[in-house]
């Protein structure tokens, strides 16, 4: 009989027999057919009996006039003694009256698969009793977070809109789409959150976009570049955050937001890259009525010889020290002369990039010869300038001169940032040169 305590391997072989045959002819043959062939020490009968070979099964059928199936025999030899006895077994070429075959095709390692069964159940064990009293316990406190962020809610304006308790009170808010994601910020912190509820912008989001700083914070799908546009004709909003691509914030983890918000971008940017030319006259008027909040207008220099007059010092003499008989000769002689304009050529090498570029939101690192070292997507142009080495001059650019981008160029000991547009600068390096297209 099989000892199922010591049981090590398992031979598995497939027969084939010319005939009908059934399963104690199999046995028969294997028993009589292997008797004296490996000696004494390895006799199959000798061997079941000391429960060294456990019980041979065999499952044969016939159709056809033919039989097939299989045979199983447990050892607890080693490896060696069992693949001698798995190789006596194809010796076999008889069973009853019939030809046979018999092919050894696999030896199984009975205690590989208890390892391999002690490791499934261990796992299932872990998830199924153990996480049990870990996932009640984070349901309880999941439970306990959710009402407190449900009763952290306000609802603002007659449409009721869903919001975080700040955003009355904070100077910069965040625009998104629905009630999840007022939730889903609220689970991480920001409490300053309000949402549109739609692509159709109420008025009550119009009139809290005139008296903020406003952040559109929107899906990565194509209804969030919807509710982006429809904001920008509707409400001042000062910059834009996207989700990542086929996400949606309330589906986002806090790194995911921390990361979407630090990548917004100015709402100028957003105007050029959706081919919006003009500013609704809606929002001409609701951003002349901000008060604190208003940012000075930036300071957008025509070309060099301007800035240089603008920083030029004037050398003024008192009147009252000047003779008369000469004072307007002098004041014509020490007055501050008129800047000379540069030669035409000199001050606007730069023409030719930024038409070249117009359009398509590339930009150009150039050297102090006017050489184009690299030409990037403005996307990038923070992280390449950061990457810098000294040898860049100067950018060339289709997009908006941001305070981050300018900061850059300041810290790099670049000359000038030539760009289409301006954004909300709030201080302005003096070493840098700043020159626009719109300007």
């Amino acid at each position: 009989m099989q000892n199922v305590d010591t049981t090590k391997y398992v031979i598995y072989a497939d027969i084939t027999a010319e005939g009908i045959v059934e399963r104690p002819d199999v046995v028969g043959a294997i028993f009589g057919q292997t008797e004296g062939l490996l000696g004494s020490d390895l006799d199959l009968r000798d061997l079941q009996k000391t429960g060294r070979l456990g019980r041979i099964d065999v499952q044969i059928t016939s159709s056809g006039g033919k039989s097939s199936g299989t045979i199983s025999i447990p050892s607890s030899f080693d490896k060696v003694e069992t693949a001698i006895l798995a190789a006596a077994l194809e010796t076999i070429d008889r069973v009853g009256p019939c030809i046979a075959r018999i092919v050894v095709n696999r030896i199984e390692d009975v205690r590989a698969s208890k390892r391999k069964y002690v490791i499934d159940r261990a796992k299932r064990i872990l998830v199924e009793m153990f996480d049990e009293n870990i996932l009640e316990t984070e349901e309880i406190t999941e439970e306990i977070k959710q009402s407190v962020r449900v009763e952290e809610i306000t609802h603002l304006g007659k449409d009721s809109l869903p919001a975080g308790p700040n955003v009355v009170d904070s100077d910069a808010i965040l625009v998104v789409e629905g009630r999840a994601d007022v939730l889903n910020l609220l689970k991480y912190g920001i409490k300053n959150a309000v949402a549109v509820g739609g692509t159709n912008v109420p008025p009550t989001i119009a009139d809290l976009c005139a008296k903020k700083v406003v952040t559109a914070f929107t899906d990565g799908d194509r209804g969030g570049e919807l509710i982006v546009k429809e904001l920008l004709q509707v409400a001042d909003i000062d910059y834009v955050a996207r989700a990542p691509e086929g996400k949606s914030v309330e589906d986002l983890t806090q790194k995911e937001i921390v990361r979407s918000l630090r990548q917004k971008i100015p709402v100028e940017q957003v105007l050029d890259q959706y081919k919006i030319k003009n500013q609704p006259k809606r929002r001409r008027e609701i951003t002349t009525k901000r008060k604190s909040l208003i940012r000075e207008k930036p300071f957008c220099m025509r070309n060099i010889a301007e800035r240089a007059e603008a920083i030029a010092p004037r050398r003024i003499v008192p009147r009252e020290i000047v003779p008369r008989s000469i004072s307007a000769v002098e004041e014509v002689a020490i007055a501050a002369p008129e800047p000379v304009p540069e030669p035409e050529p000199e001050r606007e090498w730069f023409r030719q990039h930024v038409d070249e570029l117009d359009g398509t939101l590339s930009a150009r690192l150039i050297d102090r010869n006017h050489n184009v070292l690299k030409e990037v997507a403005v996307r990038d142009l923070a992280r390449e300038l950061k990457e810098a080495n000294g040898e860049v001059s100067g950018v060339i650019f289709d997009g908006v001169v941001t305070q981050r981008i300018l900061d850059i160029a300041a810290e790099k000991g670049l000359e000038y940032l030539i760009g289409a547009k301006m954004g909300n600068i709030a201080k302005s390096p003096s070493c840098v040169k700043v020159i626009t297209k719109e300007a």
